[in-house]
């Protein structure tokens, strides 16, 4: 779980990274451009740490449902070479759909001006200044990719359905207590990262507008990367006994 934790340290690192240093930029000197290829770039390495971030706590689900369902033959399934395998996995994953969608993105022809309404590139807004018979194949994309990220969640509800029958039947309570507190965090996290997207993009068009959608954004690139080191933290002990004197 340690090292896959690094690997998702790294991902919202970039999460932040991608975004927020141009907005307060722009936000400083009262600007509100961003070049082409600055813009290109901004879609890709979102979707590039979005993807592989949801590929990592995928992974961690399954490491959590061997480690509690299938204890003896973690070492065997999770062993070291077989964690750097899913971990480049993962960053392979976010390669190519980010690669798929930038590409595909930018090479539609931009009809109807280059205004964005948001304080980043994204993939929608330009979808909107595109002519609209050119933007169908990026609507599959976005399809496929919905579908890929719909198979690791069902994944992720199966495996902790199978964890909490597995934990449930563990006589002591605090045996009990261990196997839950390994999972709560890993659970906390993918909650927050999945209810922020949903809510984000399947929030009803009656209730959008653009404030509205700008504090959306920043709710979902911005609070899931910074609670996610604080949600893992708190299993530290030396952590928790510093929070009890605050």
């Amino acid at each position: 779980m340690g090292f896959f934790l690094l690997h998702l340290s790294l991902t919202d690192l970039g999460c932040i990274c991608t975004t927020v240093p141009k907005a307060m930029h722009n936000s400083l000197w009262d600007i509100r451009t961003i070049s082409y290829m600055g813009c290109a770039a901004q879609i890709f390495f979102f979707f590039f740490f979005i993807t592989a971030e949801f590929s990592l706590l995928t992974i961690m689900c399954y490491d959590r449902y061997v480690a509690i369902c299938k204890p003896l033959h973690y070492g065997t399934l999770l062993g070291s070479r077989a964690c750097a395998h899913m971990a480049a996995a993962a960053w392979a994953t976010g390669f190519l759909n980010a690669l798929l969608h930038t590409a595909n993105t930018f090479s539609l022809p931009l009809c109807q001006g280059n205004a964005l309404g948001q304080f980043f590139c994204e993939i929608q807004h330009i979808l909107k200044l595109s002519c609209s018979h050119s933007s169908i194949r990026e609507i599959g994309l976005i399809g496929v990719s919905c579908c890929l990220a719909f198979g690791c969640f069902v994944f992720i509800v199966f495996s902790y359905v199978q964890i909490f029958r597995v934990v449930l039947r563990i006589p002591s309570e605090q045996g009990r207590h261990k196997a839950f507190s390994t999972c709560l965090p890993h659970l906390a996290v993918v909650s927050l990262f999945i209810s922020t997207g949903l809510f984000t993009y399947l929030k009803p068009p009656s209730i959008s507008s653009p404030s509205l959608d700008l504090a959306l954004s920043v709710l979902y690139l911005v609070v899931p990367p910074t609670l996610n080191p604080l949600i893992y933290s708190l299993r530290n002990q030396e952590i928790k006994d510093a929070l009890r004197k605050l």
